[in-house]
């Protein structure tokens, strides 16, 4: 059973940073794709960013791009989000999904039903 653990959400201040991590476990696949979404109250899930773990490739929401930043480590099997210059918009609970796909098309990076397994997630605060 493929396991997510969410860690690094807090209250920051406009314009800070935060870097969100997520824990994979309890699969051998060595190929997977890996997605951040956000829910921030009364809205629908948005897909964030997602990073595959064969080439690296990734997909950033034009939301985020030029701010939040995606990146691996396979070894501990491990996503990073580093979110920089963030925005009281970007206050949502943060869930990172595992996906046994390669792809980080834009289709599916946005598209949670296409995610089986997730994560408790994480709150992220922006609020001065």
């Amino acid at each position: 059973q493929v396991q997510l653990v969410e860690s690094g959400g807090g209250l920051v201040q406009p314009g800070g940073s935060l870097r969100l991590s997520c824990a994979a476990s309890g699969f051998t696949l060595n190929y997977y794709t890996i997605g951040w979404f956000r829910q921030a109250p009364g809205k629908e899930r948005e897909g964030v960013s997602c990073i595959s773990s064969s080439d690296g490739s990734t997909y950033a929401a034009d939301s985020v791009k030029g701010r939040f930043t995606i990146s691996r480590d396979n070894a501990k099997k491990t996503v990073y989000l580093q979110m920089n210059s963030l925005k009281p918009e970007d206050t949502a609970v943060y869930y990172c999904a595992w996906v046994p796909s390669i792809s980080t098309r834009h289709s599916m990076c946005v598209n949670d039903a296409q995610f089986p397994y997730w994560g408790q997630g994480t709150q992220v605060i922006v609020s001065s």
